[in-house]
């Protein structure tokens, strides 16, 4: 059994930015040597998530936000701002409910995504970041 750990790293715009980690979280995989496991994944911080989706400009620059923002209005009322004092209440709730992580099998050395699948990180805060994605892989390296 092997276990392998990567770290990436990526920039985001904020504002329900998309960003697709796909041939990165192939790559980690890859760089492990395992052929059959799991991959976990996990993005650091509480304004950011993680999910799978088509990633194509529709969904990418404008139906996950207006989602987004029927769910979770960027104008309502946050306690989360009035004890900060600060505007990211909504960022928080909307990462909340995509969720920070993603169990991926691993299959003859690679995530096993769909053809239109693709490994994203939905950044909900209302500025740019540098995030941080973990991926840990645990699994078999030999057949």
């Amino acid at each position: 059994m092997t276990a392998y750990h990567e770290a990436l790293r990526c920039r985001t715009r904020g504002n329900d930015h998309i960003v697709d980690l796909t041939e990165e979280a192939q790559a980690a995989v890859r760089s492990s040597g395992v052929i059959v496991g799991q991959a976990a994944l996990l993005v650091h911080g509480s304004t950011a998530a993680l999910t799978t989706l088509e990633y194509e400009p529709g969904l990418v620059n404008h139906d996950v936000a207006a989602a987004l923002e029927r769910l979770v209005p960027r104008d309502e009322r946050y306690e989360h701002e009035e004890t900060w004092h600060d505007d990211n209440g909504h960022s928080h709730v909307r990462a909340s409910l995509i969720g920070p992580s993603l169990a991926l099998p691993i299959v003859d050395g690679r995530i096993p995504l769909g053809t239109w699948q693709q490994i994203v990180l939905v950044d909900s805060d209302t500025r740019s970041r540098e995030r941080t994605i973990h991926v840990s892989v645990v699994g078999r390296t030999e057949a």
